[in-house]
């Protein structure tokens, strides 16, 4: 039982016995214990214990939904990039990793920043023989690595559409193909993927990226674009109210960003200072009311409502379990896309 116990307080970095030993993070460790060492590795990094850590996540089947699993997925692209001399010792660390979960290390690879990671994606490929096709998919560049994800798709111009109405069939069969790009603005998840590189990391640059989301709090033309921007808007004042220096560059960028990022901006730095997440929740909730009873700005049609009867709810359910408050009355009915990997990882941290 002391060993058990002096594991967990190894881990969770409060005043080991004896800082000269390092011991190994035990896989049967619980997930709760990883989630603070996660949180709390950009103040003190740990990086021998991160294949340790990375095994009790594999353990603990958090992969299981990759929709759920950004934040875990990030943080270990994060822990690759940040030390580029001991990558590939790091990464063969993590085998063996069951057949299911092969993806996590092709994607991190691919995520982690490092300007070799092709290099170091065709040094461990042999070892995931199940994965050939993705991973020839990224070092083909068919499949994108984080930074060259768009934060939308780009609409076609007058002239697109004009060219489309002439060169389309109008008699043939309209067959709608699965999208397979990949955005911010329609991927909740890669939201949570970029809070867990900047907690391995400590980089701006994640946190940058999040910052660009922020005009979509504002925005009335989807629902997608208001739920992700407003847990943009969320995410970054919960995590700098006990974050200093996270709210000091929020803080700093107010002076140079353009207005569209500016305003949200402000009032995230408003909320941490004055420690009121709950008017940014009380907001976001407000904005979705709004939308669903008045339709968006672009379109007001069937297809809307649609939408919105699928997914407007969603900022009611996550600024809720954000708050531990689920029981707000306002039923969530949109599964994976509240985006609960890191709203579990969140409330870990209270």
């Amino acid at each position: 039982m002391r060993y058990v116990i002096f594991l967990i307080a190894s881990v969770l970095l409060i005043a080991p016995v004896n800082a000269a030993v390092t011991p190994e993070l035990d896989a049967r460790a619980s997930l709760d214990v990883v989630q603070r060492w996660i949180y709390n590795y950009r103040a003190k990094p740990d990086y021998a214990h991160v294949p340790a850590a990375v095994r009790v996540l594999f353990h603990a089947q958090t992969f299981k939904e990759p929709e759920n699993a950004g934040i875990y997925l990030g943080f270990i692209a994060g822990a690759i990039g940040s030390n580029p001399s001991k990558a590939e010792q790091l990464v063969t660390s993590m085998f063996p990793v069951a057949p299911e979960d092969e993806w996590v290390i092709v994607r991190a690879i691919a995520y982690s920043g490092l300007s070799d990671w092709r290099y170091l994606l065709r040094k461990v490929a042999p070892r995931m023989p199940g994965r050939k096709v993705m991973i020839d998919s990224y070092l083909a560049g068919k499949l994108p690595t984080l930074a060259e994800i768009p934060l939308e798709e780009t609409k076609p111009g007058m002239f697109d559409k004009i060219r489309g109405v002439f060169t389309k069939n109008p008699f043939a069969k309209d067959d709608k193909k699965l999208k397979m790009i990949q955005t911010f603005a329609g991927n909740q998840d890669l939201l949570d993927t970029l809070w867990g590189y900047y907690f391995a990391t400590g980089s701006h640059v994640p946190v940058l990226r999040i910052m660009q989301m922020l005009p979509w709090s504002k925005s009335r033309d989807t629902v997608d674009k208001l739920s992700i921007g407003s847990m943009a808007r969320y995410t970054l004042a919960s995590y700098a109210v006990r974050d200093t220096g996270l709210r000091e560059f929020l803080r700093s960028e107010l002076a140079t960003q353009p207005e569209p990022i500016k305003v949200p901006l402000g009032e995230v730095v408003e909320a941490a200072d004055t420690v009121q997440l709950t008017a940014v929740r009380k907001d976001a909730l407000a904005a979705v009311e709004e939308l669903k009873l008045k339709g968006s700005d672009a379109r007001r049609n069937l297809d809307f409502w649609g939408q919105v009867g699928v997914g407007a709810v969603a900022l009611g359910c996550v600024s809720a379990a954000a708050l531990g408050q689920v029981a707000i009355g306002i039923p969530c009915v949109i599964g994976g896309s509240a985006s609960q990997g890191l709203l579990s990882f969140w409330e870990k941290q209270q």
